[in-house]
């Protein structure tokens, strides 16, 4: 499965972006999804991510009410919609799609995933 992330930029601070994440492939809805970011010398953090039904998100502490993930199965997109941006959320953001159990519907580890889209950079500036 080949992933394809846009939607990067620059934005002010308190702005708002939209990330998506298309998919090759027709399995998309059999994969949970999820976007982890990377600062510059930071380890890869769980930002977002959602079941394989959708009926399940899951949100870093940092980003709560704030960015909310979502998913069309029949577009093999997922979305990352970022409101009220900080300068903290600068990154490149990298969406991953999960094919491990199905008893866990959204995995915050990065390592538990097995599809990487290749990042786009998001620059909020004060």
């Amino acid at each position: 499965v080949q992933l394809q992330a846009s939607g990067g930029g620059l934005v002010q601070a308190g702005g708002s972006l939209r990330l998506s994440c298309a998919a090759a492939g027709r399995t998309f809805g059999t994969y949970a999804v999820a976007w982890f970011r990377q600062a510059p010398g930071m380890e890869r953090d769980f930002v977002a991510g959602i079941s394989r039904s959708g009926g399940t998100t899951d949100y870093a502490d940092s980003v709560k009410g704030r960015f909310t993930i979502s998913r069309d199965d029949a577009k093999n997109t997922v979305y990352l919609q970022m409101n009220s941006l900080k300068p903290d959320d600068t990154a490149v953001y990298y969406c991953a799609l999960y094919g491990g159990s199905f008893w866990v519907s959204v995995d915050r580890r990065p390592n538990n995933y097995d599809y990487w889209g290749q990042g786009t950079l998001v620059t909020v500036s004060s």
